[in-house]
């Protein structure tokens, strides 16, 4: 079953039961934000997974009354169970204690883990026939025809958590995909939209972190400074949708108010519009097909009194021209691609390599991969786990040599 297979998920009387991965992220504390404002009896979670901050997820762990946690690092298993000493909350660290939180009985999993950690536990959800609510880009980034054909194989459901991707889900409104013409995702051109190249290239971590509309972690802000975060998106989406590359787009949206558009036949475009808040496709997916009532400011387009787009810029974002042209070549490069940013992202960070490094250092692991014949496409999720982790070694050994 993918996306859009138009049969609901069952809503009844019980609350609906939900695990969250990635509890202790951005996302996951706007979920915890949208289950506590949602009218009571709504939600029930029954396992959250974070990272190393065992305090931050034994305080989420309490506050949504939870049956399990799990930390990722497993150095912090006595400090989470110590955290959570007199709760009868049950508790692991370690990558086995994250699998058994994605693997709770549940009605919908939200996959929040960051980067390509989260695709291990999400897949095991996801073959478990678990409806996944998903915003971690690395799974479809990084695995995402194995992810794909094990929905189709077990029948279970992918909704899309991202922004971007949420708003094209709710304009496509069970469309026929024979009648799409284009899909179109919005970039708000982050903090260097109206910067020259000169000023970009001398750009600092703190500036590149300073985004003007949305609170992320600092890998998805730096992702969206450069714009690879929206050639990501352009790669989940091929996925998501099972649309042609040549059919997806780009359009550069500061405001940030139209997240998505969909081009149909006949001319029809829809768009799917909210206020820059995580927490309105959060609530759409936590809900789907119902809605759920939430805290976020509504938009008043009157206020805002006009929306304005532009094309992106490759010379001044060549991230995003790097992204697109590995997903029109497809195969393993996607991954390829994924692996080689995160380490980019972690270089530049640490102040290591400059901001455009990022994209010439990702460009170049690319075409090595392709030279080297390694750019096959992975047949399942630890063949891909796998050419991640080369991936990975072979950035490193590059950074070394720079």
């Amino acid at each position: 079953m993918t996306i859009s297979d138009p049969s609901p998920i069952a809503v009844g009387a019980a609350p609906r039961r939900l695990v969250l991965l990635g509890a202790t992220g951005s996302i996951g504390r706007s979920t915890a934000d949208v289950i506590a404002h949602a009218p009571e009896g709504s939600f029930e979670v029954v396992s959250v997974a974070g990272g190393r901050d065992a305090q931050a997820l034994a305080q989420m762990a309490i506050t949504l009354k939870v049956s399990f946690a799990a930390l990722a690092d497993p150095a912090g298993a006595s400090a989470l169970r110590e955290a959570l000493a007199g709760t009868g909350i049950r508790s692991g660290a370690g990558p086995e204690a994250v699998l058994e939180a994605a693997l709770q009985d549940c009605d919908l999993v939200v996959g929040a883990i960051a980067g390509a950690a989260g695709v291990e536990p999400t897949h095991a959800a996801l073959a478990a026939g678990r409806t996944i609510a998903l915003a971690n880009k690395e799974c479809l980034v990084c695995a995402g025809g194995p992810f794909m054909r094990t929905a189709a194989r077990v029948g279970a459901r992918l909704l899309p958590m991202d922004s971007e991707h949420n708003a094209i889900f709710q304009a496509l409104g069970g469309a026929d995909p024979a009648t799409i013409e284009q899909m179109i995702l919005t970039a708000s051109g982050g903090p260097f939209r109206t910067w020259s190249a000169q000023a970009i290239a001398a750009a600092t971590p703190q500036q590149a972190l300073a985004h003007p509309n949305w609170s992320m972690g600092p890998k998805v802000t730096i992702d969206s400074a450069s714009l690879m975060n929206k050639g990501l998106e352009l790669i989940e989406a091929y996925h998501i949708f099972a649309i042609e590359a040549g059919r997806l787009d780009v359009l550069v949206h500061p405001q940030s108010i139209v997240h998505g558009l969909v081009t149909f036949s006949d001319g029809s475009v829809t768009a799917g519009m909210a206020v820059p808040d995580m927490r309105t496709p959060i609530a759409h997916c936590l809900a789907y097909p119902d809605r759920v009532a939430t805290k976020v400011r509504r938009l008043d387009l009157a206020a805002i009194g006009s929306l304005t787009f532009e094309r992106p810029d490759f010379e001044r974002f060549p991230a995003l021209r790097v992204a697109m042209d590995c997903l029109k070549a497809g195969g393993g490069l996607p991954t390829v691609l994924n692996a080689a940013n995160e380490i980019a992202v972690e270089a530049f960070l640490a102040g290591r390599i400059s901001f455009y490094q990022i994209a010439s250092m990702v460009e170049q692991i690319c075409e090595a991969a392709v030279r080297r014949n390694d750019d096959r496409e992975p047949d399942s999720v630890a063949d891909a786990l796998e050419i991640d982790k080369m991936t990975r070694q072979r950035a490193r050994e590059a950074l070394l040599e720079a």
